[in-house]
């Protein structure tokens, strides 16, 4: 059964900067696009940024664009968050996701969630 592991967070201070990892099992990943979602205490998930199956496409949210860079290895089976100049407003639980066909922005087109990383962005 495909696992999705997310890794990497942890506390920061505004204006740093933390990669997230994700770690997926199984053969199966070089086939699907990607994505990273976030839920802050009270709110809905969002979506935060996904890739294609190659790497050759991406998307990004309004908030992350510019800041956040997602970037994956098929090789390895591991997609990357890279996060810059965090705000208080990334705060947030970041689950890494694996869509069921193409990408999308909508959680209803996740077929796969891992368990979640805490970021938590301090003043």
């Amino acid at each position: 059964q495909v696992q999705l592991v997310e890794s990497g967070g942890g506390l920061v201070q505004a204006g740093g900067s933390l990669r997230l990892s994700c770690a997926a099992s199984g053969r199966t990943f070089s086939s699907y696009a990607m994505g990273w979602f976030r839920q802050a205490p009270g709110k809905e998930r969002e979506f935060v940024a996904a890739i294609s199956s190659s790497g050759l496409r991406t998307a990004y949210s309004n908030s992350a664009r510019g800041r956040f860079t997602i970037s994956r290895d098929n090789t390895k089976n591991t997609m990357l968050l890279q996060m810059n100049s965090l705000k208080l407003d990334d705060t947030a639980v970041y689950f890494c996701a694996r869509y069921k066909i193409g990408l999308g922005t909508s959680y209803e087109a996740v077929a796969l969630w891992g368990q979640g990383t805490q970021v938590t962005v301090s003043s």
